[in-house]
This record gives structure tokens, sequence and C-alpha cells, in this order.
């Protein structure tokens, strides 16, 4: 049996990611390895599972890494415009850290609390002021790694679900973090 090039075991890989909804950035291969090409009625048996894998995913929507960091800045500069100094903090619906920036002076523990900050607004979908008064009801609410229910996260929504959180973190109060949060958020929707 004749192997396929590796050009072509690459390319019959990329339309099988493809086909699921998947984009093949590149590809290395280290060491020796050895693909057999499949005949036609394999082929088409992975169309099959392809399709199928299909209707098991879920499209979820996402800030690109610039509308991160124009809400971020967006955050930030209405910050200095108070004369605070202040960490600004975007991740994504899932919690991952998108941008994150230490503005001039900022405190040491602004980064992660910013960072914390955004995760908890877009975990509950609402303010983190709002959040706090949660507590009352639900005190172990606290106890959930890598929240914080402090003032001063705000939710990015898209379509009436969150999509991604804006934290920030250093300001003498958190109504001011809140503020200069809400400020990232609407240099999103104008």
């Amino acid at each position: 049996m004749k192997m396929p090039s590796t050009r072509t075991r690459i390319i019959a890989g990329a339309a099988v990611l493809a086909a699921v909804g998947v984009t093949a950035v590149g590809a290395v291969a280290v060491g020796a390895v050895a693909v057999a090409a499949p005949d036609d009625a394999s082929r088409s048996g992975a169309a099959t599972a392809a399709q199928a894998q299909i209707q098991n995913v879920v499209t979820t929507d996402h800030l690109t890494v610039a509308a991160a960091a124009k809400a971020a800045q967006a955050a930030l500069s209405a910050a200095e415009k108070a004369n605070q100094h202040v960490s600004v903090s975007v991740v994504d619906r899932n919690g991952n850290t998108i941008v994150t920036l230490r503005g001039d002076g900022a405190g040491p523990q602004s980064y992660k609390a910013a960072e914390e900050k955004a995760f908890t607004s877009v975990s509950w979908n609402a303010p983190t002021s709002a959040l706090v008064k949660r507590l009352e009801q639900a005190p172990t609410l606290k106890d959930i790694p890598g929240t914080l229910f402090l003032a001063g996260g705000a939710p990015v929504q898209a379509k009436g679900a969150p999509i991604a959180g804006v934290g920030v973190a250093g300001a003498p109060s958190g109504d001011l973090d809140e503020q200069f949060a809400q400020a990232g958020v609407a240099a999103l929707n104008g």
C-alpha cells in the first residue's frame, strides 16, 4: 500500500476538523508517523461521524482581543481622568483572562482583584455590587474559588447572555471601581 504524503495527510486532517467546525492552524510532526489513507467507505463513515459531532456542539459568542483591549483601555482611561490608580481585567465567558492592564501606580493587589471581579460578574451575569447583597442570604458564595464579591465588576452581554466581564480594582471605593468597569462595557456598545 502506498502511503500518502505528509501534505495529503495534513490536508485530509484539516478537512475533517473543518467538518466539525475546528480550524486547523498548522501541523508539526516529530518522529516517525505512519498513517494509512482511508478508503472511500471509511471516508463516508467519517463524514457521518463528523456531522453527528456538529450536532453535539454549542456555539457561543466571545469578545475579540481587540474588543477586550478597547474595553480595558476605556475603563483605565476613565480611572485616569478621575486621578485613580487601578488595574483592569477583561475575562471571557469561561473566566479566562483576555487582557489585563495595570495602570501606573496601581497597587499590587489590584491586578488579581480585577481579574476576580471580572470573573464574578460574568459568572453571575450581574454587577458585583449587586452580588454583594446576595451574600446576606448565601454567605458561602464567597468561598467559590476565583470569585471576589466586592463592587467593581460588570458583565458584558450579547443577545441577553453574558459573554465577558470587566473588572476594576484599586480605587478607594468599589463604587468608583464599578463606575470605571461600566465605562469599559459602554465602550463596547458605542
